[in-house]
């Protein structure tokens, strides 16, 4: 593997820990919650979670991907980091 594209998926990997443990705060949070107040936020968990699959499948094929290619997987990489990201900050304004 080439030495950008290493630290590239190391400093993705490394977000998506540090969120990974907030969405399981989330969770706990949500467990907690009031009947009606639960539902919501478990559907904007499980709407979390398939963000941080589609991240998740994205780092895998740049991780499968040549030297040459990263590049091109890199914008798709970005536009799920992004969106994972906008979503957890939405989930901490709503749970805290």
């Amino acid at each position: 593997m080439g030495g950008k594209r290493d630290a590239y998926i190391e400093e993705v990997k490394s977000k998506l820990d540090k969120w990974n443990k907030e969405i399981n705060q989330f969770q706990a949070k949500a467990k907690k919650a009031k009947t009606t107040a639960q539902v919501q936020l478990h559907k904007e968990i499980d709407e979390i979670k398939g963000k941080r699959k589609l991240l998740e499948e994205k780092i895998s094929d740049m991780q499968r991907s040549s030297e040459t290619a990263w590049e091109d997987i890199k914008g798709g990489v970005d536009t799920a980091w992004k969106s994972l990201g906008d979503s957890i900050q939405t989930a901490k304004s709503r749970f805290n």
